[in-house]
């Protein structure tokens, strides 16, 4: 019997009676990583990651029941073992892997292969079968080395302060923004957001090293933003606030930013093809180090990732989700995100 079937809650172990990342409150939910489409309010319990606990009570309540494990760590419900492994995604994200009886499944959330320097790398499980995300499983996503990546970012905003505009950086509240500041941190001064500097207190909180940012408060003029760096969500992109700045430029950092069409249809200054997925090279290199037997696609462009799979040799099916290629990076409108904004 298959250790996983897909139902209208989401990906659920009937041996385990438990389920990841389900879309509707169910009893016992084991959870990949805090982002929106991944974790929801209303299970009576969570498993996730041990960074990913504060992460989600912040993000949706405090009262949540949750259980956590380190990476390498298991426990065993109903006689299903259940371990966590780095996913690279974002700070606390995880794969996990299901062993029953013999037979092992893996199912890897979100996940990308370039170590961040700041999310633990990811790392391949050998399984039977292994659930993959595609949310750029086209040949065209193949990102530049995230050096050359943040030269151009830097190289962009010192010009800009050259020529007395405000830089503003639209990136995702959880992971892109935390990785932005890592890798940007020097001697200009960070401007964050509210939701970027409540997620940094509590990642901080958590035991994760962050470099200072200065949280965006009514007595910071425009002046001071102009000389700095602005990192906001996608939620404030239009926004009055950023019209109101002096001389705004807008960056945004998304994979979606690799091709031309994506640039000129979000309407932004500037575009980075910076990325917390896997792009396709990522995606064949982890699929194939699981030596799995199986390979199940889901999010993003799951049929053509899914044919080119079958076609080369790896079995595969793909699995319609509640989420598609748009719900990710700028795209998705995160709940909470939206709360700290009013």
């Amino acid at each position: 019997m298959a250790l996983i079937e897909f139902t209208k809650k989401g990906i659920y172990c009937k041996q385990g009676d438990f389920y990841i990342d389900p879309w509707w409150p169910v009893n016992y939910a084991v959870t990949t990583h805090g982002h929106s489409d991944h974790v929801r309010f209303g299970n009576k319990y969570y498993l996730c990651h041990t960074l990913t606990k504060p992460i989600i009570k912040r993000r949706i309540s405090e009262d949540l029941n949750v259980e956590t494990l380190d990476y390498g760590e298991s426990i065993v419900r109903n006689g299903v073992n259940i371990s966590f492994f780095p996913a690279g995604h974002i700070i606390g994200s995880a794969q996990v892997r299901l062993e029953y009886k013999g037979e092992i499944c893996v199912v890897s959330g979100d996940y990308k292969i370039e170590d961040d320097g700041i999310s633990t790398a990811f790392e391949p499980v050998k399984c039977h079968s292994f659930v993959s995300e595609s949310t750029f499983g086209l040949p065209v996503y193949k990102w530049q080395k995230q050096d050359i990546v943040f030269d151009k970012i830097k190289s962009w905003v010192s010009d800009n302060i050259t020529q007395q505009k405000t830089s503003i950086l639209i990136a995702y509240s959880l992971g892109k923004a935390q990785r932005l500041i890592k890798n940007l941190t020097g001697n200009i001064p960070i401007y964050v957001h509210n939701s970027i500097a409540n997620l940094n207190e509590v990642i901080i909180n958590a035991g994760v090293n962050l470099p200072e940012t200065i949280r965006i408060t009514p007595e910071i003029t425009k002046d001071e933003l102009q000389k700095g760096i602005v990192i906001v969500p996608p939620v404030m992109r239009d926004s009055r606030w950023i019209k109101n700045l002096s001389h705004p430029v807008t960056g945004i950092c998304s994979g979606w930013m690799q091709v031309r069409a994506h640039r000129r249809w979000q309407s932004a200054d500037a575009g980075f093809a910076l990325s917390d997925h896997a792009d396709w090279t990522g995606l064949m290199d982890a699929i194939t180090a699981t030596g799995a037997e199986k390979v199940y696609v889901t999010h993003g462009f799951t049929a053509a990732f899914s044919r080119f799979l079958n076609d080369n040799g790896i079995e595969s099916a793909e699995v319609t989700t509640k989420f598609g290629q748009e719900d990710d990076e700028e795209n998705k409108v995160d709940l909470a995100e939206q709360n700290e904004t009013k």
